[in-house]
């Protein structure tokens, strides 16, 4: 269950999968799991890492500089991976 916002707190959601034509072997797998389960109508699994970030004391803007900061030094590789960032309700 995640924290309840501090006030003053800008909340950021990065959306990292990966970009058409890569391998997702996790969504392969899961896919076929599905049809054997009887879940054949699934046509399609992705599979994507969702980070809340919670930052403190800063704008929605300085939120947004550090979200995609921290998205090009740690959370996704740009060659293989589509990134969405956006801000959530507070």
């Amino acid at each position: 269950m995640a924290a309840a916002a501090e006030p003053n707190s800008v909340r950021v959601e990065v959306r990292v999968e990966l970009k058409p034509g890569i391998l997702d072997a996790e969504a392969t797998s899961i896919e076929k799991s599905l049809g054997l389960l009887g879940l054949s109508s699934v046509r399609h699994v992705t599979t994507a890492r969702i980070y809340d970030l919670d930052f403190s004391g800063v704008t929605p803007g300085e939120a947004r500089r550090l979200a995609d900061r921290a998205v090009d030094q740690l959370l996704a590789n740009p060659v293989i991976h589509r990134v969405t960032v956006r801000e959530l309700p507070a």
